[in-house]
């Protein structure tokens, strides 16, 4: 049905008016979309103002299209609420929060809900993402207790830079929770910041859920997890209302049982072992290589442990004998001591068996990210002229994430 006031557009470049129309909405007022300056946001914009949204929407979120299609999510002010209120005590109360990602996304907006609800003021940080930027903004934070949510490119060139600056560590050292997610997270990383004595906590969870509802492997709130048919499923007071204009991609991806529960299907490949939630990877993110199922998420979740590797993707390129093999990407390195293509190919092997051994790298400058600084795979696949079977597959959860928030 249609709500009774209308969706208001709202650009995250104008922060007091976004902050202001934020407040609005989670008291019961007009709904908003956050959008950036893009002309190309526009278009889309107009459409989800004609469109109906569900009855309690607070917030509409467009994702990030990671996984595939940008969708429309409608959060609740309940939800957004919810979301912010177990995050807070979980992490031991609330806090300043330095927002570094953007504000058209969950991860950012959520830091923004954070804040409002708690009554504390966020500290931007402007710019290019640089570490040493970065910990300037944080120098500007006066909150007793101070909070930051990063994606692990940033998390990596922190501490790629506190490693070598004491002071840049001390200033680390002072977030009483750096929040990482969006992207796994990798064991080398986890021992850096151990060392380091960062306050690192890992966070999983995506628009659909308000953002981060599980840290460390563990439920926040009245966060629920199951597996089934190996995909992790949510439910809890977090969830989002729906897709805007999809009905039939909103009763497909959110269920409820006989018991009156709501759950949401992720589309993630998860284990629960000891009642802590593994995410292993994408279900569709799976290719057929000699008949056998190669995950490329665990391809790229081993060549991320090797040194010079930690921002490769692994991507599928059709192939006449095998029907699929991996195709590896990584950026340009003058580093004599970081693995070779063979070596981190014999890893794979070793590790995963012949069929999901790399036949071929590409390597780049960059690797093309969106706008949460996930990698773009589209943009790989075409980059790389692979025919990269996940790049353009339907997915039920976009976003962040295994979204950080």
């Amino acid at each position: 049905m249609t709500i009774p006031k209308g969706l208001r557009v709202i650009p995250v470049s104008d922060r007091a008016w976004l902050m202001a129309a934020l407040g609005d909405a989670l008291a019961g007022g007009a709904p908003i979309l956050p959008i950036t300056d893009d002309p190309g946001q526009a278009e889309h914009a107009a459409a989800l103002q004609r469109a109906d949204l569900p009855e309690g929407t607070a917030v509409v979120i467009r994702t990030s299209g990671s996984s595939g299609v940008p969708k429309a999510v409608a959060l609740s002010a309940a939800a957004l609420r919810a979301s912010a209120e177990a995050t807070h005590e979980r992490l031991g109360g609330p806090g300043q929060w330095l927002v570094t990602l953007p504000a058209q996304l969950i991860s950012g907006l959520q830091m923004l809900v954070r804040s409002a609800h708690a009554g504390t003021q966020p500290v931007f940080f402007d710019g290019h993402f640089e570490p040493e930027a970065l910990l300037a903004a944080a120098e500007r934070m006066e909150g007793e207790r101070r909070y930051v949510s990063l994606v692990p490119v940033q998390f990596m060139r922190l501490l790629d830079l506190a490693e070598r600056d004491a002071a840049a560590a001390e200033t680390l050292r002072r977030f009483d929770a750096v929040l990482v997610g969006g992207q796994a997270i990798t064991l080398e990383m986890r021992r850096r910041a151990y060392a380091l004595e960062i306050e690192l906590r890992r966070s999983y969870g995506m628009t659909e859920t308000a953002g981060g509802c599980v840290y460390d492997g563990v439920e926040i709130g009245d966060t629920l997890v199951r597996i089934r048919g190996g995909e992790v499923q949510l439910a809890g007071a977090s969830l989002a209302l729906g897709y805007v204009g999809d009905a039939a991609l909103t009763n497909d991806c959110f269920i409820t049982e006989a018991d009156g529960t709501r759950w949401y299907r992720t589309g993630d490949a998860g284990e629960l072992l000891g009642g802590m939630l593994t995410v292993t990877g994408r279900l569709d993110r799976v290719i057929i290589s000699g008949g056998i199922n190669v995950a490329l998420d665990e391809v790229e979740r081993v060549v991320r442990e090797l040194p010079g590797w930690a921002d490769a993707c692994a991507l599928g390129t059709a192939d006449p004998v095998w029907g699929e093999r991996v195709h590896l990407v990584r950026t340009t390195s003058t580093d004599t001591s970081d693995t070779s293509f063979a070596d981190a190919s014999a890893a794979v092997r070793a590790a995963l068996g012949v069929a999901a051994e790399p036949t071929g790298e590409t390597v780049v400058d960059a690797i093309p990210r969106l706008a949460g600084e996930k990698p773009d795979r589209a943009a790989l696949a075409a980059l790389c002229g692979t025919a990269a079977p996940d790049a353009g597959a339907p997915a039920q959860k976009t976003d962040d994430t295994k979204e950080t928030a």
